[in-house]
């Protein structure tokens, strides 16, 4: 089980902790949840284009004109050099999409079309047909159609504006058609790779078990259809034929098994004082005092006046007031075993904030009191 506290105050007075108890990692979950089929992903594609119809919240920067030319001379329209058009309804755009594992010609995929110039909105805009390419630099979809833009902005004659959300982002769904396949690892070997999102010894041994056992293999007696290669892979042997391939790993997938315990960590967001506290972490014995010496300094100046029948010229005295006040310190003893559910209760009975907490921990990963790995993020 992990532990969440997060604490947050408002002015000086009001503080609330929140405790909450998130899923047990010890329960079993499926395969597919857990770990990924090797060479079965999405690819990134990438596009430059632009963005017509816009209500005069377009550009004119030089790439802009350029790419404008460039559209016209291939419809067969050539402008002269020193015809400088107006095109503060076009926009310079970047286009980026994911596409899916088996996506196939003629299937269509969202897109997300970006301003890269001056451009103040892409509000109303029309994206014209756009070639998306991959890290290989081929068309694997062409994209084009009217975008839908969330944020908006207005100006005003004396230069001020307001924004609200991103007006110069915009999506178009299913915008892009699927020209070219990508190949993928899947029929290639003899055996499947199962990766797992998160590596583990435990956990990779854990998965080639729960195969093994659901489908009657014994590794022990030299037949094992599933081997942990490393802390993040397993390799299985799976049918060649298509069909039988794709329904053996539908079998597998649902699969269930208990995936081992994390290590034991703390995990500190200093900046929101969210503090996570892994299961597995415990507190050798030690003895915790925090505390702190709080000196305030005031200046009280006192205004002196000469006397009425003596010479003399008014003058000033200042008077510097010290106080020091010690704060209320407690001291906290843990045995043996203790876990940091306990630590945490004992310092928010006393009003600590999480940044005294933080530097607790500190102190105790110093010390060596601390059975498990601290991360401050």
């Amino acid at each position: 089980m992990i532990r969440i506290l997060t604490r947050f105050f408002v002015g000086t007075s009001f503080a609330l902790v929140l405790l909450a108890y998130c899923t047990q990692l010890g329960a079993a979950q499926r395969i597919k949840d857990l770990a990924k089929v090797q060479g079965v992903r999405d690819n990134q594609l990438v596009g430059y284009g632009l963005v017509v119809g816009l209500p005069g919240t377009g550009e004119t920067s030089p790439f802009t004109e350029q790419s404008f030319r460039t559209m016209l001379s291939n419809f067969g329209i050539s402008l002269s050099a020193d015809v400088k058009p107006k095109i503060k309804n076009v926009a310079a755009v970047a286009i980026h999409a994911d596409l899916p594992a088996f996506a196939k010609p003629g299937q269509t995929i969202d897109v997300t079309v970006s301003s890269i110039g001056e451009a103040s909105s892409l509000q109303g805009g029309t994206l014209l047909q756009t070639f998306l390419r991959g890290l290989d630099g081929e068309v694997y979809a062409v994209a084009q159609g009217s975008l839908v833009v969330s944020g908006f902005g207005a100006q005003g004659n004396d230069g001020s504006r307001i924004v609200s959300n991103t007006p110069t982002v915009g999506t178009i769904a299913n915008g892009a058609v699927v020209e070219r396949t990508v190949a993928n690892g899947l029929m290639k070997n003899d055996y499947l790779t199962l990766n797992l999102n998160t590596p583990d010894f435990s956990t990779a041994k854990a998965l080639a078990d729960a195969i093994n056992q659901r489908l009657g293999a014994d590794p022990a007696k030299g037949y094992a259809i599933a081997t942990p290669m490393d802390a993040a892979s397993v390799r299985v042997s799976a049918p060649r034929e298509v069909g039988q391939r794709v329904g053996f790993l539908a079998t597998i997938e649902n699969f269930e098994f208990t995936p081992a315990t994390a290590p034991a960590r703390v995990v500190i967001n200093s900046r929101t004082g969210t503090i996570v506290i892994g299961q597995d972490v415990r507190l050798l014995p030690a003895a915790i005092t925090h505390g702190g010496l709080t000196v305030t300094i005031t200046e009280d100046p006192e205004v002196i006046q000469p006397n009425a029948l003596a010479n003399g010229d008014t003058a000033v005295i200042g008077q510097s007031i010290v106080d020091v006040q010690l704060d209320d310190s407690r001291m906290f003893k843990f045995e043996p075993g203790v876990t940091l559910d306990e630590l945490v209760r004992a310092v928010n009975q006393i009003g600590a904030a999480p940044g005294d907490l933080m530097a607790i921990l500190e102190a105790l990963r110093q010390a060596g009191a601390l059975q498990g790995e601290l991360i401050v993020i």
